[in-house]
């Protein structure tokens, strides 16, 4: 008896990878099109809070430019 396999069980084999891999293959799509969407979802919370932040600082930044403005009037700059 031999130990080598025959072409029917090398074809078997590798038609039974084949799917394995194609299976693998559409798996790990889908958990990439996961992340990429979790991905977008925490950019646009960010980008959200990010826009809040920035008012916050305009309103900071007016306020000081304005009582800076109120200084200069009062102890007569430049």
């Amino acid at each position: 008896m031999s130990n080598s396999k025959s072409n029917r069980d090398m074809i078997v084999e590798t038609n039974r990878d084949v799917k394995w891999i194609c299976k693998t293959l559409a798996e790990m799509k889908e958990s990439i099109g996961d992340h990429e969407n979790r991905i977008r979802s925490l950019e646009g919370s960010r980008s959200e809070s990010t826009g809040w932040e920035r008012q916050i600082y305009a309103g900071v930044g007016a306020g000081a430019g304005g009582v800076v403005a109120v200084f200069m009037k009062i102890f007569g700059g430049f």
